[in-house]
């Protein structure tokens, strides 16, 4: 599966995260200790947002660990928001569509998990996207899928509704095929004011979320595995959680399925 990390706090370089602690989202990259594997070098993307309603975002097929580009970027661009991904593909090929995060507005997501069966209920759930969201559809793997049905049933009023909603469909989707709901589901995602995430699955293993600090108190962080080992505040989210966090607090509520609305196709 993958790895990641996001930010939100006083601005600080991308490198605080991303490639400078002991065990940063470049070293996961390569020796990840709790995911599926340890390797993730199917790609990487960050997004950062700035002075503009709409993040910046750079993304690229090459392991995190070989792009010099990447090193230089994370030195130089401070933010008070950020995501970071680095990719162990487990659907879609290995292109830059396919590498987290996504985009569409103002809204940022990324995704450590897979839909089960995937190939047996893309179609449907694609069909079940309204035109003007289908179209921002550039990739083909289930993360980018879940962000735009999680956009089609009302994101940006309703965060945690929309999710839920979305995972509903999903796993509606999987019973109409007859086949045994199998979602994983650790995600982060921001609209440039807060950060969201989600720890989910339908049954099983549900891959790690945890929450903290940077050292000082400059920020809070939403990880995939902590990049300070030896840093206490690094607490794990429990499974079927729900996690909103603003520059005062960290939020965690309970998170479950609910009803999909009927989605209207239109252009």
């Amino acid at each position: 599966m993958c790895r990641w990390a996001a930010y939100l706090g006083e601005p600080v370089f991308l490198e605080d995260i991303v490639t400078s602690p002991c065990h940063s989202l470049i070293a996961q990259s390569h020796h990840a200790l709790e995911g599926k594997t340890a390797t993730n070098g199917d790609g990487f993307g960050i997004a950062w947002y700035g002075a503009r309603d709409e993040p910046g975002r750079y993304r690229d097929v090459l392991p995190a660990w070989s792009d010099c580009n990447l090193k230089s970027l994370c030195g130089q661009i401070s933010s008070p928001l950020f995501l970071a991904h680095v990719r162990a593909s487990t659907s879609g090929a290995t292109s830059r569509d396919n590498c987290h995060p996504f985009v569409s507005g103002r809204w940022s997501f990324m995704h450590n998990g897979q839909i089960g069966g995937f190939e047996r209920v893309r179609r449907r759930l694609e069909a079940s996207l309204p035109d003007h969201l289908y179209e921002q559809r550039h990739g083909s793997t289930d993360s980018e899928l879940i962000f735009l049905l999680m956009m089609a049933e009302g994101l940006a009023s309703d965060p945690q509704g929309a999710a839920s909603r979305a995972v509903s469909r999903v796993i509606e989707a999987s019973e109409h095929a007859m086949i045994e709901p199998d979602l994983k589901l650790t995600a982060a995602f921001s609209d440039g004011e807060r950060l969201y995430a989600i720890r989910y699955a339908t049954s099983g293993h549900v891959p790690t979320l945890y929450a903290g600090t940077l050292r000082g108190g400059t920020g809070r962080c939403l990880v995939s595995e902590p990049f300070d080992r030896s840093d206490p505040s690094f607490e794990a989210i429990p499974a079927a959680s729900f996690v909103e966090v603003t520059d005062r607090n960290v939020l965690v509520r309970p998170f479950e399925p609910q009803q999909a609305r009927a989605l209207e196709m239109s252009a």
